[in-house]
């Protein structure tokens, strides 16, 4: 592609989804990019990395992380992945956190103390996305 080509308008982003274990981020980066990327099961941690999918056009590409659900880890594979949803916040321009409507309490086993505070560290955008309304 010759340079005279690019769009000058082009835009490119990262955006990270985050939420607890099975409150629908795989679900919503699928139908944001319109593919079957990430696997979708009523088993919690299914998402054990986070994985890309890439939505683009004419105008603009968003690579989303879709990262495993956030979770107080117990054992070292949990711990990698909750290292695996940080550094995951920390490469996005963007952050989506996503949280239950059936579950407003968010009462599974996770610090939400330490999400808030990383939520606030990160000093990005962030959108908090309700789900399961329906």
């Amino acid at each position: 592609m010759e340079p005279s080509q690019i769009n000058p308008n082009f835009r490119c982003g990262y955006v990270c989804i985050i939420g607890e274990p099975n409150v629908g981020k795989s679900t919503l980066m699928n139908t944001l990019i319109g593919q079957k990327i990430s696997i979708v099961t009523d088993k919690p941690q299914t998402t054990r990395h986070k994985i890309l999918g890439i939505l683009s056009n004419e105008q603009f590409q968003i690579i989303f992380l879709d990262t495993p659900g956030l979770l107080k880890p117990k054992y070292l594979l949990q711990k990698a992945m909750m290292d695996a949803a940080h550094a995951a916040m920390n490469d996005a321009d963007v952050v989506i956190f996503m949280v239950d409507a059936l579950d407003p309490k968010m009462e599974a086993d996770i610090d939400h103390d330490v999400v808030f505070e990383a939520l606030n560290k990160i000093n990005k955008p962030v959108f908090l996305v309700i789900n399961k309304v329906d």
